[in-house]
């Protein structure tokens, strides 16, 4: 036993060597770092890094805890939050394994019917205005969090009621200044994750306040011509606070605001084709490459014999790890964009910009573009 014990700790110490390192991103998970995974194909394996702990009898495993996020904007709209760890118990070990990718679903080639869900009829956008000097003539619209974004130049600015106004003085700032909009806009999104707990970049709101301030400041907009936006969702697939929110609102929202922070096509499928249950048109107001859902790998000793199993995927709230390679990071996004233009119930995207996404996924490098930033505008030109 003592020699399979020694033998465990060497493999386990030779796989942990090949885990790559990367960022802690925006929002709220501790995490491992590693590498961003890009597969397309149900038949193809991708190698992703795991939590393990190992034990004779039973077996248990590791998560992640949460840690920080920061949003940015380009007015006086960011939040910036504290991020807080456990060190791992001295039993996990952070290995490699080939685990099958989700499957692949077919692409829909349409274009949306509805074109005033379409702003400027350019659904491409950006979440932040740090780039929007250098993209402006390809995107549609844009927002930063607030609700007074303020660029000159065609893209449709897009207001946001952030949260209750309760979780600091920024966010009370904001709620003010909501509620003395000058003009009617053409578009205005619900809050900003209410689902997680506030203090991490997340509006942290229970249902009961998102129906009062949804009704007494958002659904008026709409007897005005407004395109109502609903709250977008923290948890992606894991969430639970839409459903009932949209059970007891008495105006309805037009469109679904939702998050996408996954590494792959058949992640990105995966949140829309969630989202699409609640009978409406897309806009994916925050996507990025970011490794999450990892499979927890259960190892057990019965004896002499090694037995392993993945036991279980840590939810979309549970891991956050931003990617960080250039190369997936560009194929992930020469993928998204198509796919996101083509599919007939999406309406509207944007890259995330929002601080927190280590330093490879975001749109600018000092006071140009980075090679991200370049990537994306290029997919968009495609088709604006």
């Amino acid at each position: 036993m003592a020699n399979l014990r020694l033998s465990l700790i060497f493999c386990a110490i030779v796989f942990a060597a090949g885990v790559d390192a990367g960022h802690i991103k925006r929002h709220r998970f501790s995490t491992h770092r590693g590498p961003c995974l890009h597969h397309t194909a149900s038949t193809r394996h991708v190698t992703t890094s795991v939590a393990v702990t190992t034990t004779h009898t039973s077996s248990t495993h590791t998560s992640s805890t949460h840690t920080s996020s920061t949003h940015t904007s380009s007015t006086h709209t960011s939040s910036t939050h504290t991020s807080s760890t456990h060190a791992p118990t001295t039993t996990a070990s952070i290995i490699n394994i080939v685990v099958p990718s989700a499957t692949k679903l077919t692409t829909q080639a349409a274009k949306p019917l509805i074109t005033s869900l379409v702003p400027n009829n350019i659904k491409a956008g950006i979440a932040g205005g740090d780039a929007f000097p250098y993209l402006k003539d390809h995107i549609g619209w844009w927002y930063d969090w607030s609700p007074n974004p303020s660029k000159p130049g065609k893209p449709i600015p897009v207001p946001m009621l952030w949260g209750n106004g309760t979780v600091d003085n920024q966010d009370a700032q904001r709620l003010k200044a909501f509620e003395n909009l000058a003009t009617v806009p053409a578009y205005v999104l619900g809050y900003e994750e209410p689902d997680c707990p506030s203090g991490e970049g997340s509006a942290g709101m229970s249902v009961e306040d998102g129906v009062a301030k949804w009704e007494s400041l958002i659904a008026p907009l709409r007897s005005k011509g407004t395109k109502l936006g609903s709250p977008s969702m923290c948890k992606q697939i894991d969430e639970t606070w839409l459903a009932e929110f949209q059970d007891r609102i008495s105006t309805p929202w037009d469109f679904t605001a939702i998050h996408i922070n996954k590494n792959s096509l058949d992640g990105v499928k995966e949140d829309i084709d969630h989202y699409l249950k609640y009978g409406k048109p897309i806009w994916v107001t925050e996507f990025a490459c970011v490794d999450g859902r990892w499979p927890v790998l259960q190892v057990n000793f019965d004896g002499a014999i090694l037995t392993r199993s993945i036991s279980s995927y840590l939810k979309d709230f549970e891991k956050f790890v931003p990617c960080t390679n250039q190369q997936t990071i560009n194929n992930f996004i020469n993928e998204i964009v198509p796919y996101l233009e083509e599919h007939p119930n999406v309406y509207a995207y944007a890259y995330s910009n929002g601080l927190g996404l280590g330093d490879v996924w975001p749109l600018m490098n000092g006071n140009s573009l980075s090679e991200s930033g370049q990537t994306y505008l290029a997919a968009i030109s495609k088709y604006h």
